[in-house]
């Protein structure tokens, strides 16, 4: 809400839109990690690689040379990621990546729990309708093990982590929601051995 305020002031041309902002309700939610060699990834490997490009001693500042691989930390699975000639994140337009935010919390379910049609109507019943053109994200609390193995895999080294079910997804698509979201290292549980939902 408060974001669209501020761009309906910007667009009439006020200079209102500071006492705008800080007239918005809410509260400051820090979901960062520091994001280095060790970060997991889905496939185990070190999603970002830093080295030295110049150095403070030789030349008075510094910067670094990165190398990234995508699909690591915070990122948007676009179609291209699931299909040969799909659109990618450039194609995607920017006003579709700007929306409204359901969050469904999964936080007493266990690993490979999933958001399913069960839960979207308990957050319809609590919340309201999901409006079309959302973003539905799950809180499955997995962050809390972001620096341990079990982020990724159970100690036998099996994958396992929440994600969405095919039968969630289905039913979103049908409610015109435009994307989901998770805090884990899949849009499918860590257990799926189809990747239904990135194929749906």
């Amino acid at each position: 809400g408060a974001a669209a305020t501020t761009a309906a002031v910007m667009a009439s041309g006020l200079t209102t839109a500071r006492p705008a902002l800080a007239q918005a309700a809410g509260r400051v939610v820090d979901l960062t990690h520091a994001y280095d060699g060790s970060f997991p990834t889905f496939d185990g490997n070190p999603g970002i690689l830093y080295e030295p490009a110049v150095k403070f001693a030789e030349s008075g500042y510094q910067l670094w040379k990165l190398t990234i691989y995508e699909h690591t930390g915070t990122h948007i699975d676009a179609p291209l990621h699931f299909s040969e000639d799909g659109a990618s994140v450039a194609d995607l337009p920017p006003e579709r990546l700007i929306c409204p935010l359901c969050v469904i919390d999964l936080t007493a379910k266990a690993a490979n729990a999933m958001v399913e049609p069960a839960d979207i109507e308990a957050w319809v019943s609590a919340n309201g309708a999901i409006p079309a053109g959302s973003c539905v994200a799950m809180n499955s609390g997995w962050a809390a093990k972001v620096a341990t193995p079990e982020f990724r895999n159970t100690p036998d080294g099996a994958f396992a982590f929440p994600g969405f079910s095919k039968a969630a997804t289905d039913m979103l698509a049908g409610m015109d929601v435009a994307c989901i979201g998770v805090d884990t290292l899949s849009l499918d549980p860590g257990n799926s051995a189809d990747f239904a939902v990135h194929f749906s």
